[in-house]
């Protein structure tokens, strides 16, 4: 049986390949059986046309072929002209539609055609012709089953494009492994997907297999991707919390239930609705109930604690989002492009996945592109539009053609201007994120308090805001302060004033009574007469208790001219009616059932600038260290080294942050470069008065825990005398809240080292952090303790930074 079978392939495998050295009349033989026409004297002579080109639910044309399910997905393919770049196999690229579109047409592949590549297009199931229409229902019962949309969910839509690509592979029209991904939106979130599997298929019982063609078994891969305005998480973009950050390693939701972007969640779900969108039955399919989840949203506060509401949470984050994927080897090569004004798809969405990827994969290659474009309120001006395109060129031109060489996987970004008919400014282009803004302006609110009431707000500001459905990036709106408010202002911008490229930061003190509350943040321009404000950056955050807390704006990058006032406003909600069931198209963010007054103390605003620390007459500081958020394992993102961090704990108490790792000092602002140690006074070096520090030690490296004992490098800084009688202990909080309850993991003293020397040293774990640490037994079942915990190093009592302590062998 077994020689049958290698037979049967093999004459399969002979069967295509000859196939493929003769003119290319159908594709998808046996099944689709899709006709071919070669195009004749024109601009596209000689390109193959496979397909009935423009999705047309009015006239019902239909080009289709069945997956593996049997559903009945509408296709366009085409092939470039042969006598200009042979018979193939060609490298292939597909491309996908945004939501509630439909197969890219023969027009939109030409430029890719162009270039001497094939093209692959679906409309992805439960839409139009794939499912969506009546007579796509009446062609095939399967539609009426099992054909619904499923949010690009990768077991589904994203595994019909492999199979049809592999398929493709099979009648050896195009190649295995020069395969790349577009797409804008819904196509982002499609290309994002495959990208992250690369070279996998996400199979109905959530395994993970190899791509491979379903007849020969050709091994297949994804060679380069350009994800455009996608998403990563998709609960997150779409019903946020406020737990993102774009300067910590992972930014995945993590908190409390978040807060429906009202508008566009609703203006999405009808649209889908109007492009014959074959919605599931209310609970019929928990893993592809739009309307059922829907409902749920709307119905509003409580979430938290919600088994229904936890459900949809973990189904979104697990079939539907690439940054949950299994991310244990590295993506395909990919440029991320997102939106500066995209309020559904914002910056945070790219960044999230940027800063994983760096840490645990970091010789693959993904770059970002960011400026004024995609879903509302964006401008899509052609200079933005037409730099992202010859960027992607690059890359594709690379990956696919092996044109030029490996495209640097940096960080280009445009500002948006005002009013509509200026060009955006650009590009500013770095070699990483944390770099893209080198300085910081910082308003310090000091015990002044702001109060936001329940009802709050300007309703026309926050119509004239309102993304979805037709928003506009440069409304303007009443420059006042809106009643039950709170507002923080900087002062008027000086000469020549000050561009924001980034993602600004609240560190605050809040206090609010209740559960289901939140907090809207929108950062404004304020015209210099104060009477007309324009929006640069918004956000939602679901507070998670009384006390210190930090968010993020979306971000932007903005110039705030001369004479300008930046104005933080904090508010219930943000959108134009407070009755959440009739606003449902007025408010960006649904307002929460039992708001309750919150109240803001100790401002700490943080505004990303593209000037270097100390412009406009020392206006811009260099970047304060990060306030780390009360999460688990909590990490800097890759590059924010030399600016460093500080928990949320430590910030509330007024604990002064350690020097940034590669500095020398006890905290900033007196840490100096490592060279100042030993330098004379009146050198070039930057060192302060005291140049020479003596008996600097330091945690370098890997903290790990084995056995009974922890094991860590310390180094004696240059310079030194000598460093003697070291105490040396690790603290670790393994619980929020618990203030006063730091677990001492391991403690010693006695330590000596001689200048520049590293040394090993073996520490005892306390007997505390053994019982933390090690396996357990829980209702008959093994449960393995934790991997890692982020502790406090002390030096000699005092605070010397943090370091992850991480098992890597059980611990006794």
């Amino acid at each position: 049986m077994r020689k049958l079978a290698v037979l049967v392939v093999t004459l399969a495998a002979l069967t295509f390949a000859q196939s493929a050295e003769a003119a290319i009349t159908e594709v998808f033989d046996g099944n689709g059986d899709i006709a071919c026409t070669t195009q004749g004297p024109g601009p596209n002579v000689g390109q193959r046309w496979c397909g009935t080109g423009q999705y047309d639910q009015n006239n019902n044309t239909r080009s289709t072929v069945q997956s593996f399910d049997g559903v009945p997905i509408d296709v366009n393919v085409a092939f470039p002209d042969e006598s200009q770049f042979g018979a193939g196999p060609y490298p292939l690229m597909m491309m996908f539609h945004g939501y509630g579109g439909g197969k890219i047409n023969f027009t939109g592949m030409q430029r890719w055609l162009d270039k001497g590549y094939a093209v692959f297009s679906q409309t992805n199931r439960g839409f139009h012709e794939s499912c969506g229409t009546p007579t796509s229902k009446l062609a095939d019962l399967d539609c009426t089953t099992k054909g619904f949309a499923r949010l690009d969910d990768t077991r589904y839509e994203v595994r019909d494009s492999q199979i049809f690509s592999g398929t493709l592979v099979d009648e050896g029209l195009v190649s295995p492994t020069k395969i790349a991904a577009s797409g804008g939106s819904y196509g982002g979130g499609m290309s994002m997907a495959l990208a992250a599997l690369k070279n996998r298929v996400m199979m109905p019982d959530d395994s993970l297999v190899p791509w491979k063609s379903p007849v020969t078994l050709t091994p297949m891969s994804l060679a380069v991707a350009l994800p455009n305005i996608p998403w990563t998480d998709l609960a997150y973009s779409l019903v946020p919390n406020g737990s993102n950050l774009d300067y910590i390693e992972d930014s995945s939701y993590f908190g409390r239930f978040g807060v429906m972007k009202q508008s566009f969640v609703n203006g999405l779900y009808v649209s889908g609705l109007a492009a014959f969108g074959n919605y599931a039955p209310p609970g019929l399919e928990p893993d592809a109930d739009l309307t059922g989840w829907k409902n749920y949203l709307d119905a509003g506060e409580p979430y938290d604690g919600s088994p229904e509401g936890q459900a949809i949470l973990e189904e979104i984050q697990t079939h539907h989002s690439s940054y949950f994927i299994d991310h244990s080897q590295a993506p395909a090569p990919m440029l991320i492009s997102s939106g500066f004004t995209d309020d559904l798809f914002p910056v945070n969405e790219a960044t999230r996945y940027y800063n994983r990827t760096r840490v645990e994969h970091p010789d693959s290659s993904v770059g970002l592109f960011f400026g004024d474009f995609g879903h509302q309120r964006a401008q899509n001006k052609a200079v933005v539009t037409n730099a992202r395109i010859a960027l992607e060129n690059t890359w594709v031109d690379h990956y696919l053609g092996g044109v030029g060489p490996v495209p640097v996987a940096d960080v280009t970004a445009y500002t948006q201007t005002c009013p509509s008919g200026a060009a955006d400014v650009g590009p500013y282009v770095s070699a990483d994120w944390a770099s893209s803004a080198p300085g910081e302006i910082r308003y310090l609110g000091g015990d002044g308090t702001e109060t936001v009431q329940p009802i709050g707000g300007d309703r026309a500001v926050g119509s004239a805001f309102n993304p979805a459905p037709s928003g506009q990036a440069c409304t303007s709106a009443a420059g006042a302060k809106e009643a039950g408010t709170g507002n923080y202002e900087l002062d008027p911008a000086p000469a020549g004033g000050f561009t924001i490229l980034g993602l600004p930061t609240v560190v605050a003190k809040i206090e609010q009574a209740g559960d289901n509350s939140q907090i809207a943040a929108r950062l404004v321009d304020v015209s210099p007469d104060g009477t007309s404000k324009t929006l640069v950056s918004r956000a939602i955050w679901r507070p998670y208790n009384d006390g210190f807390q930090v968010f993020q704006l979306n971000g932007n990058g903005w110039k705030v001219d001369e004479g300008h006032v930046l104005r933080l406003e904090l508010l219930p909600f943000d959108g134009g009616d407070a009755n959440a069931s009739t606003g449902v198209l007025s408010n960006y963010g649904r307002p929460s059932n039992g708001q309750q007054v919150a109240t803001f103390s100790r401002m700490d605003l943080r505004i990303p600038v593209v000037e270097q620390p100390g412009d406009l007459g020392g206006l811009v500081k260099a970047p304060a260290p990060k306030v780390l958020p009360d999460r688990p394992g909590v990490e800097l993102a890759k590059g924010y080294e030399s600016i460093g961090s500080i928990t949320l704990d430590d910030y509330a108490n007024g604990v002064e942050p350690p020097c940034p790792e590669g500095t020398i000092g006890t905290t900033p602002p007196d840490c100096q470069p490592p060279e100042c140690l030993g330098a004379q006074a009146g050198s070039q070096l930057d060192c302060g008065p005291d140049t020479t520090i003596r008996g600097t030690v330091k945690v370098t490296g890997k903290v790990t825990l084995k056995g009974k004992v922890l094991k860590a490098k310390v180094k004696c800084g240059t310079g030194n005398d000598s460093c003697s009688k070291i105490g040396l202990a690790f603290k670790g909080a393994p619980k929020k809240g618990k203030k006063g309850k730091d677990l001492v993991i391991a403690k010693g003293k006695g330590l000596t080292a001689k200048p520049g020397q590293t040394k090993t040293v073996t520490l005892k774990l306390t007997g505390k952090a053994r019982k933390f640490f090690k396996d357990r037994r829980h209702r008959g079942k093994k449960v393995r303790g934790p991997n890692s915990l982020r502790a406090k190093v002390l030096v000699n009592g005092k605070s010397a930074g943090f370091k992850t302590v991480k098992r890597v062998a059980k611990v006794k």
